[in-house]
């Protein structure tokens, strides 16, 4: 099933995602090294990592949302899209309440925002999993006719053209 969003020929969402995962896994990270090493600078970048991974998360979301709206109901991709998306949001919600509940000392947040961030990070992991399924295990995103073969997404030609040009 081919992507709705795309840019140049690729699907948006995907190369979106790579920003909230990477800052809030990292955020999470900091909270691990300022506990370790009791300097709170490490947890205040990790504050505004967040607050960069929240807003970047909601960003991503929608074509994410675009996506999933075009994906055939009664499928198991379908059902599998709304586990990702769902978890999604329940994860950048544990998030955006972690940044508020640092708000006021973002270098010493207490355990609950910490526990929300870790617990942000967990619920992430499961969906990026998800995500992975939707795309190479259900084809959600893929262009139809992609093979190994297929021209430049901007040259404009079907991805099929690189099987037609194999076989003459």
């Amino acid at each position: 099933m081919e992507s709705k969003a795309k840019a140049l020929g690729h699907p948006i969402h995907p190369m979106l995602i790579v920003f909230p995962l990477g800052l809030l896994a990292t955020a999470t990270i900091f909270d691990g090294i300022r506990e370790a090493t009791g300097d709170e600078k490490w947890a205040e970048v990790g504050h505004y990592m967040q607050g960069a991974g929240v807003v970047s998360g909601l960003a991503a979301a929608v074509p994410g949302i675009i996506d999933f709206l075009a994906i055939p109901n009664d499928t198991r991709a379908k059902r599998v899209g709304l586990l990702h998306g769902v978890g999604n949001v329940l994860a950048t919600g544990m998030f955006a309440a972690s940044w508020l509940l640092r708000r006021d000392d973002p270098g010493n947040p207490d355990a609950t925002a910490v526990k929300l961030s870790v617990g942000g990070t967990a619920l992430a992991l499961v969906t990026g999993w998800l995500g992975g399924e939707l795309v190479d295990r259900l084809g959600v995103g893929v262009h139809d006719g992609a093979n190994l073969d297929a021209p430049n997404s901007l040259t404009g030609r079907h991805a099929a053209e690189g099987i037609r040009e194999l076989a003459a």
